[in-house]
C-alpha cells in the first residue's frame, strides 16, 4: 500500500476513536465562551485533554497566561509542524467566529497525527494561540522567533464556504498625538496653537490620499480626542488610523504617507506631534503553492467541494505573521449556509450540533491528511520550502 494511504488510514482510525470526546469539548467551549486574553477555563480544558492523551505541555507558554504548547513523544524527529489552535470568543456574541470548533479541530488533528510522527519523521506540536480577535498572540510569538523553528504551521477556520487559502489583509493601527498650546478662544486665541486643527488637517490629507490608493487597500481614521470645551483652544488631540492592504509592502507605504500627512498637518498648525503603534501589525498571508496544492488534493479526497471565492478578502488575522516565519496555511471549511457572515448571531447558531461535529471530523482530516501528504514526500517538502523563500510579498 502507498505510504500516504497507509498513514491516512491510521489517522482516520484515531479521529473516529476520539471524535465523540472532542465534540463534547467543542460544545462545552461554545457554551462557556471566554473573550480574548481571558480564556482561562478554555485553555485549561484543552491542556487537560492533551495531557490525558499523553502530551507533555508547556502552560503557560511564550509569556502568555492562556497559551500553551503540547508535544507528544521525545521531540527528536527531523521536521516540526505547528498545529495552531484558536479558542477566544467575541464580547456579547460568544463563539460567533467558530473558534470553539476550529480549536477542537486542531486538537483532534494533533491527537490523531501524534501516532504517525515516526512514519513522517516529523514532530507535530499543538500550539495554543489565544486572543486572535484582539492582540493576536501569534504576533508576539513571531516576535520571539518561535515559528522560525517550524517547517510548517496549519489551522482551519470555519466559514460559509470551502477555501484552499484565504486572502488576508495586512492591518496596522497607529495613533498620532498632536500637541499645541491652550489659550482662551474668545479673549486671546492668537496666543494658542490648535491641536484639533492639526488633527483635522491630517484627516483631510488622508481623504486626499484615499482617492489615489489601490482598490483593495483601506485608510480609516477617527479623532479620539479634540478638546474639552469650545471656549478653549485645544492643546492636544489624538487621531487613530488603520491601514489595510493585501500587499504587505504597500501597506507599509501607506503608513509612510499617513505619517507625512501628520507631519504636514503639524507644520501647518504650528504644533508638535508623535506617532506610535497601538497594536501589533497583522501581516498579509503569504501564498505557498506547493502546500496549497496538497490541501486542494485533500479537499478532493474527502469529497468536499471547493466552492468559495479565493479573491474575496477574508479580513485580517495574526496567522499572516506566521506565514512570514514558516510555510503557513489557513484553509476554511463551510459550516454555515452561503451568505452567513462570521461574527454574527446567525453564525454562532451553527457552531454546535450534527453539522458542526461533521466539520470537526472533516477539519481534523484536512489538517492531518495535509501534513501526511506533504511530509511523506521529500520532494513536496523541498518545493514547499522553495515556495516560502521565493514568495516574500
Amino acid at each position: 500500500m502507498d505510504k500516504y494511504l497507509a498513514i491516512r488510514e491510521k489517522i482516520d482510525e484515531a479521529i473516529e476513536k476520539n471524535l465523540k470526546e472532542i465534540a463534547e469539548l467543542s460544545d462545552y467551549i461554545a457554551d462557556h465562551p471566554e473573550v480574548s486574553g481571558e480564556e482561562y477555563e478554555t485553555s485549561k480544558k484543552l491542556v487537560e485533554t492533551l495531557r490525558a492523551k499523553g502530551f507533555e505541555t508547556e502552560y503557560p507558554f511564550a509569556g502568555l497566561e492562556t497559551s500553551f504548547r503540547a508535544i507528544y513523544g521525545p521531540n527528536d524527529h527531523k521536521y516540526k509542524v505547528a498545529v495552531l489552535t484558536e479558542y477566544d470568543a467575541l464580547p456579547g456574541i460568544g463563539h460567533a467566529c467558530g473558534h470553539n470548533l476550529s480549536g477542537a479541530i486542531s486538537l483532534l488533528a494533533g491527537i490523531a497525527a501524534s501516532g504517525i510522527q515516526d512514519e513522517l519523521d516529523c514532530d507535530i506540536h499543538v500550539v495554543g494561540t489565544p486572543a486572535e480577535e484582539t492582540d493576536g498572540a501569534k504576533c508576539g510569538m513571531c516576535n520571539q522567533g518561535i515559528f522560525k523553528n517550524y517547517d510548517m504551521a496549519i489551522m482551519v477556520h470555519l466559514y460559509d464556504q470551502n477555501l484552499v487559502y484565504c486572502r488576508l489583509n495586512g492591518l496596522s493601527c497607529i495613533q498620532y498625538d498632536f500637541y499645541g498650546k491652550a489659550s482662551h478662544a474668545g479673549a486671546s486665541p492668537w496666543e494658542g496653537r490648535n491641536a484639533l486643527n492639526a488633527a483635522m488637517l491630517m484627516i483631510h490629507g488622508l481623504d486626499c490620499i484615499r482617492g489615489c490608493c489601490t482598490p483593495d487597500s483601506r485608510l480609516n481614521s477617527i479623532i479620539l480626542k479634540g478638546g474639552y470645551a469650545a471656549g478653549s483652544i485645544p492643546e492636544d488631540a489624538k487621531v487613530e488610523t488603520w491601514t489595510r492592504s493585501p500587499n504587505y509592502e504597500y501597506m507599509l507605504k501607506l503608513n509612510e504617507r499617513a505619517e507625512n500627512c501628520a507631519k504636514g498637518a503639524a507644520l501647518m498648525a504650528e504644533c508638535e506631534y508623535e506617532s506610535k503603534f497601538v497594536a501589533e501589525i497583522y501581516k498579509t498571508m503569504r501564498r505557498n503553492y506547493t502546500g496549497e496544492a496538497a490541501i486542494e488534493d485533500v479537499f478532493n479526497e474527502l469529497g468536499l467541494e471547493i466552492n468559495g471565492d479565493h479573491e474575496k478578502l477574508f479580513g485580517s488575522s495574526d496567522i499572516g505573521n506566521v506565514s512570514f516565519e514558516c510555510p503557513a496555511f489557513h484553509p476554511t471549511l463551510q459550516l454555515a449556509e452561503r451568505g452567513t457572515a462570521i461574527h454574527t448571531r446567525e453564525f454562532m447558531a451553527c457552531v454546535k450540533g450534527e453539522k458542526a461535529h461533521k466539520c470537526l471530523a472533516d477539519g481534523a482530516k484536512l489538517i492531518s491528511h495535509t501534513i501526511a501528504k506533504i511530509f511523506s514526500d521529500e520532494e513536496k517538502i523541498k518545493k514547499m520550502k522553495e515556495d516560502f523563500e521565493a514568495n516574500q510579498q
